[in-house]
Parts: structure tokens; sequence; C-alpha cells
């Protein structure tokens, strides 16, 4: 497939995207390489390939859900400014 300066004004029409007349001519050449590298991708012989979603191949390892620091009130409150019943005491924002 190649790319012309006609085609170049058509896609940039067509994403909404001002592109002056004298970068028509280099966008379409950059375009051509673009699609002559795609081309050349074509020719890679991938029959024994098998698609992969992941190049590791690896499962993240799961764990089990456990509350493990729970109960800890006093802890947690030993660091806030200023605590009352058991909560954080902040300043009203909204009068």
């Amino acid at each position: 497939m190649s790319v012309d300066k006609t085609t170049v004004a058509k896609i940039a029409r067509l994403a909404r995207i001002n592109v002056p007349d004298d970068r028509l001519g280099p966008l379409a050449a950059e375009l051509n390489g673009i699609l002559n590298w795609i081309a050349e991708l074509d020719e890679v012989n991938t029959d024994n390939v098998e698609p992969l979603a992941s190049v590791t191949g690896h499962a993240l390892p799961m764990r089990d859900d456990v509350v493990t620091d729970g109960n800890r009130l006093d802890d947690v409150l030993s660091n806030v400014p200023e605590g009352a019943s058991g909560f954080f005491v902040v300043p009203k924002v909204v009068e």
C-alpha cells in the first residue's frame, strides 16, 4: 500500500489535524516507511509460534485473603494529633 499527498490530506482531515501543504509530502514519505516496515513484519515465519498474552508465561502468585493487622485501634490512634471516642478529629471544613 502506498500513501500519497491526497491520502495524507484526507487522513489529516478525518483526524481533524491541520497539516500545512508543505508538510504533506514528507508526512507521506514517513507513513510509507512505516507501512513498508509493517509489510516486512508480515514476512516473518510464525507458523510454530503460539499466540501469547504475556511474554513471561507466569501466573501471579495468589495469597490468602486474611486480615493481619486488625484490632489495633490504640496503635493507629497513637499517631494522630487529636482523637476522640476512637475516631480521628479533623477541623471543620464546611460551615
